[in-house]
């Protein structure tokens, strides 16, 4: 009998949303029924694993529910309201039995700029059914999500293209 894992990729390295990716397609390469939901991206750039999920049929799915990137001083309720629905798409498909895997991309980011709260999220964790694999990626995973995660990851920064004022590269980055 399969047990549904919590895996969380954090840590200020690049890598994280790979490491999930990849997760899930080693999944749909065994027949899982995987869903996706990203927290902070948006539909406004195409990224290489939305055309890749494209794809591989309705047993890949991706929900871009984000609103972009959080900037201090913008008014963040649109952002809020966004990641509110994503964590309700993510709480009704831990639930629902229909996927086996679920991503929630950028979760900890959300958590960190104040648009979802910790007690939501743990929440999300207790209810998930035993049988669903759920990974969570970002920076700055909290305490509470490590200590109830089954599997957890730091990616650490050692050497970045940024640093020498190279911008995102497509297939990289997005």
């Amino acid at each position: 009998m399969r047990r549904g894992l919590v895996i969380v990729f954090t840590g200020d390295g690049k890598g994280k949303t790979t490491a999930a990716l990849g997760t899930a397609l080693r999944a749909w390469g065994h027949g899982m029924r995987v869903l996706i939901v990203q927290f902070i991206k948006s539909g406004r750039v195409e990224t290489g694993e939305c055309l890749a999920a494209a794809r591989l049929g309705e047993r890949f799915v991706i929900k871009t529910l984000g609103e972009g990137f959080v900037f201090e001083g913008e008014d963040v309720e649109r952002h809020r309201e966004a990641a509110r629905r994503a964590l309700e798409t993510a709480r009704e498909a831990v639930q629902s039995g229909e996927y086996d895997l679920v991503v929630l991309d950028e979760i900890t980011h959300a958590l960190k700029h104040g648009l979802i709260t910790e007690e939501a999220v743990l929440a999300l964790l207790a209810a998930k059914s035993l049988a669903v694999h759920l990974v969570l990626t970002g920076r700055d995973a909290p305490e509470a999500i490590v200590a109830r995660a089954d599997l957890v990851t730091e990616m650490r920064a050692v050497k970045h293209h940024y640093q020498r004022g190279v911008p995102a590269q497509k297939g990289i980055e997005y």
